[in-house]
């Protein structure tokens, strides 16, 4: 099978994969890079960060690599509007907005002519995006890691979105091998997008330990939590998820109004930091449906191989 290249306004990936911006710190310079440098198109997340921070992140990748390096920015953060426009004003290559859209963002894009990219969850935000602006859609199902705007399997969702817009259409969520990523492409994808595989990366700033636990989990492992974002999350069962789920206070002492809404039944940027760190009991672990078909941990170059032999025995 023979892979088609992704085009998103004036980018052209000649590999057409987009690794996910997983936050917080998941996705830094030298992961994003490393994607870059296969031919994918590598997302720093930016959720997390502050402008100094950012900026950092994005001059570091820009040294390890000439290749296609974005960002990825939860909508719902206060700080949105600052870091994407830190980003574009560095001259990143695209930007991704997860959780939710607006127009001001279209707008920046246009004013830096700088792709910006919604991940959706409908036909109907599709389109929406597509009038205000957007060069491309990630449809992203309930498969996915971290916060969900659907639990719908992103199979089902994205075949109407297809029909739906003219934009490049990228499929995301439980996509871990080279045949997941030829069934999307079949489905009439330009394109895919995949976290959990890269977070189990040597060049993930994952902690070892956050990476042992992907390695170890099995499908009864991963879970969803409510999320004081609003919406609900994927992760894999510990000590605190147990917490949550039991509904036991795990309340914030401090709070740095990280959020533009925040529901304060835990701090999402502590617990995320927490798992960043290796602190697995006390941190919040996101990752997707399949994860537990993540065996070992693997440098980006060795998984891109993999990838693309896979898919090329498809064709056999």
């Amino acid at each position: 099978m023979q892979l088609p290249e992704l085009k998103i306004g004036n980018l052209v990936a000649k590999v057409p994969i987009i690794q996910g911006g997983m936050a917080v710190r998941i996705s830094t310079a030298p992961l994003a890079a490393a994607v870059a440098n296969q031919g994918g198109v590598g997302l720093i997340a930016a959720t997390g960060m502050n402008v100094e921070e950012l900026r950092g992140e994005i001059k570091k990748a820009r040294k390890l690599s000439g290749g296609i390096i974005g960002v990825n920015v939860l909508f719902a953060v206060s700080e949105f509007a600052k870091l994407v426009k830190t980003a574009m004003e560095e001259r990143i290559d695209l930007v991704v907005s997860g959780a939710g859209f607006s127009r001001d963002m279209f707008s920046w894009g246009k004013s830096f002519n700088i792709p910006v990219v919604p991940i959706v969850s409908s036909a109907k935000l599709a389109r929406l995006a597509e009038k205000l602006g957007a060069a491309a859609v990630i449809v992203e199902g309930g498969e996915a890691g971290g916060h969900l705007g659907t639990l719908q399997p992103m199979k089902e969702i994205l075949p109407e979105v297809r029909e739906a817009v003219d934009l490049p259409v990228i499929g995301a969520g439980g996509i871990v091998d080279g045949k997941d990523i030829a069934q999307v492409l079949a489905l009439g994808a330009n394109g895919v997008q995949m976290g959990t595989r890269f977070a189990a990366s040597e060049e993930s700033n994952a902690s070892p330990e956050f990476k042992a636990l992907y390695v170890a989990a099995n499908e009864n492992d991963v879970t969803l939590i409510n999320s004081p974002v609003g919406l609900p999350g994927r992760a894999i069962r510990n000590l605190f998820v147990e917490k949550l789920m039991n509904n036991d206070d795990c309340a914030p002492q401090t709070c740095v109004s990280c959020l533009k809404k925040c529901t304060k039944k835990f701090c999402i940027l502590a617990a995320l930091n927490k798992a960043q760190k290796g602190m697995l009991q006390e941190g919040l672990v996101f990752a997707g449906q399949c994860v537990s078909r993540i065996k070992e941990i693997l440098p980006v170059r060795t998984i891109f191989k993999n990838l693309l032999a896979e898919i090329d025995s498809l064709s056999v």
